[in-house]
């Protein structure tokens, strides 16, 4: 068992978010001796999935909802799936769209690179896109795709 300031430093979270984490019903199963807040491994994995819904953007009332058909027990699985299924939908768009920003990142750095070394764009817009280099050319038509 972990007290609160033990599971604020391993965490790398506020005492005051885990206080209000508490006061909001995300930890139903919270242990308390003698007034003190102690945590076990199951309301430290119950935290580490907070904060994985969290920082996946879903709002706190839904991660409470989540924790809510946890108590519930087994009859909640399907409803706790299909969260989890929307989430990575969501965050696998995410990605797709990160991944396209950074491919053009990346061809932007190169162009720049050959334009500095050329000392002007006129090669490189003879050459763009179909004359770029394989890797190049990846970067260049993800980002471009529609």
């Amino acid at each position: 068992m972990y007290t609160i300031g033990e599971i604020s430093e391993m965490c790398g979270l506020p005492i005051s978010t885990l206080r209000y984490y508490d006061k909001e019903g995300l930890f139903p199963d919270l242990k308390r001796v003698s007034g003190i807040r102690k945590f076990g491994e199951k309301d430290i994995e119950a935290l580490r999935v907070i904060e994985c819904l969290k920082r996946s953007g879903l709002e706190l009332k839904d991660i409470k909802q989540f924790m809510k058909w946890c108590t519930e027990g087994p009859s909640t699985y399907p409803k706790r799936k299909a969260l989890f299924e929307r989430r990575r939908a969501v965050l696998e768009e995410e990605m797709r769209i990160l991944q396209k920003n950074l491919d053009m990142i990346k061809f932007k750095c190169w162009y720049y690179d050959q334009a500095i070394a050329d000392g002007n764009e006129e090669r490189l817009t003879q050459i763009v896109p179909d004359g770029l280099p394989e890797e190049i050319k990846r970067f260049y038509e993800n980002a471009h795709e529609e």
